[in-house]
């Protein structure tokens, strides 16, 4: 049995401004060759598919698209990750065609997708605050024990009900499984695109929870990387198919090719096209506008000018020379450039943290523990009532 694994493609998002869905189109019509090409059995999807919870109509469309064409080839098992609406992804699933496996409810978690003698669980991106009730054990009284606040404990219980489904088949061995999961798993490298998941100031989830699969098809961080696991277990994020931040410049973009015929699963990573290449120029005006730029000049480029004094009209200089810089930043070269400029805040950085440093900027002072605690709690509020809307 082979399947290829995909994940985050964030469809309907933009890159500083500049629409990627023509792009993205570009990634997915490459992925319905490979699925048709190396005749595999499934295509698994772990999560973030769209990048918002309502996507652009353009978005939506591709995605119908996609799915309907991957259909006539395979078997396509889909997760919600945490930038999907879940209800809005999971639409309509039970019309979907036998071949296309929608996986957004917490719920059916336990139900697989058995493909040519493998069971595929498709686990949505389970959020702690939603999803701690419903995954709690039911005791001998009929009543749920709620589980504690964090992304391990709601990963365990799910996990822990997929084991049960798996021990319940009839015959003597157990089958191969193989488990999709949107999750930071500890030891995973992210970026700075990925969306902060953070409840009670924990992200991670320990990769011992995935004990007793065969494979799991991990979704969430953006760059293509292995996770040291339990014996056995191959633990793998497929990464984003596009750079979708500078972090990510250096990323290898591909999808997994898994092949589980063997005693061991074995992976190959299959090259995702590169629509343009993301790029770091620095050096001074003068420079830039010569060769030094000249290797870059049709890269989406992030250009630092190091010139002592800005040059007069500077972003239309750069714009002229490189046609699809993302960002102009002029930073003088020099020992005495004066205090050090604040990080640059990201999409994966900590809300928390972030407010924390403007409170220290503001005030001279950093917040007290008390003072945290309400900033955190005024943040996972925001966060949940933008996840229920």
């Amino acid at each position: 049995m082979r399947l290829l694994h995909t994940s985050d493609w964030h469809l309907g998002r933009t890159l500083h401004g500049v629409d990627l869905l023509d792009h993205q189109a570009s990634y997915l019509d490459h992925l319905v060759d490979v699925a048709r090409t190396e005749q595999v059995d499934a295509v698994v999807v772990a999560g973030d598919v769209y990048d918002r919870a309502i996507p652009p109509v353009e978005a939506v469309t591709l995605l119908s698209d996609t799915l309907a064409r991957l259909a006539e080839h395979t078997t396509v098992v889909v997760t919600s990750g945490n930038h999907d609406s879940a209800t809005r992804l999971g639409f309509g699933s039970a019309l979907m065609r036998e071949r296309v496996r929608l996986r957004t409810r917490v719920a059916s978690l336990a139900e697989p997708v058995e493909v040519a003698g493998v069971l595929v669980y498709g686990l949505p991106y389970l959020d702690p605050d939603v999803c701690r009730a419903e995954l709690a054990p039911v005791g001998a009284d009929g009543a749920r024990t709620l589980l504690a606040r964090s992304h391990e404990a709601v990963t365990r219980a799910a996990m822990t009900r997929v084991r049960a489904d798996v021990a319940a088949r009839p015959g003597g061995e157990r089958p191969r499984v193989v488990v999709a999961a949107h999750a930071f798993v500890v030891g995973g490298r992210a970026s700075e695109s990925e969306r902060d998941i953070r409840v009670g100031g924990v992200d991670h989830v320990p990769a011992d929870v995935f004990a007793g699969t065969d494979y799991v098809a991990l979704g969430h961080l953006h760059g293509p990387q292995v996770v040291n696991g339990p014996a056995g277990t191959v633990l793998r994020y497929s990464g984003s198919p596009l750079a979708y931040s500078f972090s990510e410049q250096h990323h290898a973009k591909s999808s997994v090719l898994v092949d589980l015929s063997g005693a061991e699963p074995t992976t190959t990573l299959v090259p995702a096209p590169v629509p343009r290449r993301m790029a770091d120029v620095t050096g001074t005006l003068e420079d830039l506008l010569a060769a030094a730029g000249e290797p870059h000049v049709d890269d989406w480029v992030r250009v630092t000018i190091t010139d002592a004094v800005r040059p007069a009209d500077l972003f239309r200089r750069v714009k002229q020379r490189f046609a699809h810089a993302l960002v102009v930043q002029h930073r003088p070269d020099r020992p005495d450039a004066g205090p050090t400029r604040p990080a640059l805040v990201t999409a994966a950085a900590d809300p928390v943290v972030v407010a924390a440093d403007f409170v220290a900027h503001v005030t001279g002072g950093r917040p007290t523990a008390a003072e945290l605690q309400v900033l955190r709690a005024a943040h996972e509020h925001v966060a949940a009532a933008e996840r229920s809307a």
